[in-house]
This record gives C-alpha cells, sequence and structure tokens, in this order.
C-alpha cells in the first residue's frame, strides 16, 4: 500500500468517526431515543437498556493502553460486568463525570465489575494522561485518537453516538445499557445494578 493510499485511509476513518459522534458532540445534555424494533427502553435520565434477550454482542474493543503499557481491551475481561467510557481530555462533560466513575469503578471493583475507557480524539496522550492523573483515574484506557474502535459498534445497537457515552457490557460480553450524556455516581450505579444483579442469568 503506497503512502498517499495509507493516509486516505486513515483520513476517511478520522471523519467517519467524527460523523458517528456528531449527533450530539461533546455534551452533557445528549439524550438517547429507544428503538423498540431493536429491543431497546429508554428510561429516564435517557438511559437506553435491551432486556437480555434482545441484546447484541460487543464488539472487539481493543488497542494500546493509554499508559503504553501493553494492549488492552474487552476480551481480557471475560465473565466480568464491563463499563466503557468513551471520553476526551477536551470534553467539559468528561470532566465533570471523572470522579465519580473512580468511585464507582472502587465500590464495585469487588463485585466483578471493570471500568475500561476509550480515550477519543486527543492527538496527544500527554493531555489524556494528565486527565487521568488529576482526576484520580486508575482503570485503564484505549489510546483511540482516531475513533477506530468506536466505530466497531454496530449501527443499531447500543453505540456510542457522542462524547462521553457509558456502555455497560454484561458477563456474557453483550451491550446491555448505555447513557450518552454525562452521569453522576448515581445515575451510573442505577444503570449499572441491574446488569450486575444478573449474575448467573443467560
Amino acid at each position: 500500500m503506497s503512502g498517499t493510499t495509507h493516509r486516505r485511509l486513515r483520513l476517511a476513518v478520522t471523519l467517519g468517526a467524527a460523523a458517528v459522534l456528531a449527533l450530539t458532540g461533546c455534551s452533557g445534555t445528549g439524550s438517547a431515543s429507544g428503538d423498540g424494533q431493536a429491543g431497546f427502553i429508554t428510561g429516564k435520565g435517557g438511559v437506553d437498556t435491551a432486556a437480555a434477550g434482545h441484546r447484541q454482542d460487543a464488539p472487539d474493543i481493543s488497542g494500546t493502553g493509554l499508559d503504553g503499557s501493553g494492549k488492552v481491551g474487552l476480551a481480557d475481561f471475560k465473565g466480568k460486568v464491563v463499563v466503557l467510557n468513551i471520553w476526551g481530555s477536551w470534553c467539559s462533560p468528561c470532566r465533570a463525570e471523572a470522579k465519580g466513575l473512580q468511585e464507582v469503578a472502587q465500590k464495585y471493583a469487588d463485585q466483578g465489575v471493570q471500568f475500561l475507557g476509550i480515550n477519543t480524539r486527543d492527538t496527544d496522550p500527554a493531555n489524556a494522561i494528565s486527565f487521568e492523573k488529576n482526576f484520580g483515574i486508575t482503570y485503564p484506557s484505549i489510546y483511540d485518537p482516531d475513533g477506530t474502535q468506536i466505530l466497531k459498534f454496530p449501527k443499531g445497537s447500543l453505540n456510542p453516538q457522542s462524547i462521553p457515552t457509558t456502555i455497560v457490557v454484561d458477563r456474557q460480553g453483550r451491550l446491555a445499557a448505555r447513557a450518552m450524556r454525562a452521569l453522576s455516581s448515581d445515575d451510573l450505579e442505577a444503570m449499572l445494578r441491574p446488569v450486575v444483579a444478573e449474575q448467573g442469568q443467560q
């Protein structure tokens, strides 16, 4: 593949990711709309959920860890409930929810819950690393500046469409819930608890 072709493909991926996230952009007020045909239910606060029988498999999300420690991805946490948070250091709502995410991550760590960030549209990882240090974030994040991992979510699923977006993946690796706005710790727990309670259920 020539250098020109490679650059064009990279540009296409970047523009595609931007289009995916252009509906509400970096906004603390973005809300989701339910799609009954897809089996989604939109509850209070714009949180979309899918009953166990209507859930789609989460894509194979993986990439280089933001801390440079190597590859990290959903496959590393099989059998756990995974909370995916799509964020950027430049995003004000992301800053607003960061401490609450860390609090809930620590609270549920011994209940088989793993948090995993997807950092996007940060052209310099140093900014994202500083963000994590400032807010005391201890769970890993994938560095995904072009949105390549975000584009893996199938359309019509509980896919991210704004930043921040938080998605709960159940123990069977399926997309269970989504919020396309900044979350308080209480809101996040309300979204997470029902999925954690499903332990042993199919």
